[in-house]
């Protein structure tokens, strides 16, 4: 199988199935120097960890992380850092009964469709178990980008329908954990829970947009034509299970603007070229502006639910009906908001070696 690999000089391997011994990665590329520990990861894959809450599913998972190379003294060596997740709450058997009929909004008819074979137990590959490798991945991008000043945060905008107000970068970094679902306006956040609890009672699942926007990237990071900023991030965030739509900046909505509205007019500001608005949403011609990057990401309701849909069997080749068991997650995007981040974290460290804004020798200074 390939596919698993992300990046290109800062990069990162995945591997692991959802009811596996283990899922993990090796991140390759970071630059030695880097002071980091077990806790810098452990703190981003609670973030991501499931059974926390009545919004997620109710496997309970330590996710602590075990640290296997890459690391001496405290500080990254700049060789391959391999990290390890072992699963331990699996109950393989709850998906049994459904192992030769597909479930709709899975993966499980195109993986036998593409492999002739699949791993039926919670999705296998397949599994948003797969994104443990990819928080902890991007902990270690985010740690690197935070020591040039570049901050990321992400929220749940919307839910059900029910769409956040607009909140400055800092408001969101001080209330998205203050709640279930991860959303900085405490009274969209209220509504949001409720219509969960509803829909979850009813055996339905809802979905949503996360948005992510990282401040402090300066200008000139990307590549043009095919290796754009943004189509990066766009490949980035639509890697990610259950993404079905990704925008940038006004996004959609330019479809409906003027350009005499959706153009951002320069200026100079205390010397510094900036921006007077932000349609473009931080990048012109795939290359940074040095105004916050802020990119969405369409989120699908869970796909495992609780009522009886229409399949087939693919042994003896007819229609059929299936009830899903096991333990899912009543919508996605509150757990979808650390992997969101650490992809776009992923990202932008890439970017900012290749644009050699980093160097190897740089953190060693």
């Amino acid at each position: 199988m390939a596919g698993n690999v992300f990046g290109q000089m800062f990069r990162i391997t995945t591997w692991g199935e959802s009811h596996g011994r283990a899922v993990g990665v090796v991140v390759d590329g970071l630059p030695a120097g880097l002071p980091f520990s077990d806790i810098d990861i452990q703190k981003e894959l609670d973030r991501r960890r499931p059974g926390q809450s009545e919004v997620s599913t109710p496997r309970c998972e330590a996710d602590r992380v075990e640290i296997l190379s890459g690391i001496y003294g405290g500080v990254s060596t700049g060789t391959p850092i391999s990290m390890l997740v072992w699963n331990a709450d699996v109950r393989s058997s709850a998906y049994d009964d459904i192992k030769n009929t597909p479930r709709p909004g899975h993966a499980d008819f195109t993986y036998i469709a593409r492999y002739g074979i699949r791993d039926h137990s919670g999705g296998g590959r397949s599994s948003a178990r797969e994104t443990v490798g990819r928080v902890a991945g991007g902990a270690l991008a985010k740690l690197l980008l935070s020591t040039f000043g570049i901050q990321i945060a992400g929220h749940v905008l919307e839910l059900g329908g029910i769409r956040a107000k607009t909140l400055s970068f800092e408001e969101i970094l001080e209330n998205v954990e203050k709640n279930h679902v991860r959303c900085a306006d405490p009274e969209a956040a209220k509504k949001m829970l409720e219509k969960v609890a509803d829909l979850r009672q009813k055996g339905d699942s809802v979905g949503g947009i996360v948005e992510v926007i990282a401040k402090g990237v300066p200008a000139g990071l990307g590549e043009p034509v095919f290796d754009r900023l943004d189509a990066d991030l766009a490949k980035a965030l639509m890697s990610i299970p259950a993404i079905k739509g990704f925008e940038i900046g006004a996004g959609f909505e330019a479809a409906q603007m003027l350009g005499s509205e959706m153009n951002d007019p320069f200026r100079i500001e205390d010397g510094k070229i900036t921006c007077v608005s932000n349609n473009a949403g931080g990048i012109l011609g795939g290359i940074s502006t040095g105004m916050d990057i802020v990119c969405r990401a369409a989120v699908k309701p869970t796909p495992s639910i609780g009522k009886i849909q229409q399949t087939v069997d693919l042994t003896i080749r007819e229609n059929t009906e299936i009830i899903i068991k096991g333990r899912h997650d009543p919508t996605i995007p509150p757990r979808m908001v650390p992997v969101a981040e650490a992809m776009v974290a992923l990202v932008l460290a890439d970017h900012m070696l290749r644009s050699s804004f980093i160097n190897s020798r740089t953190l060693l200074k």
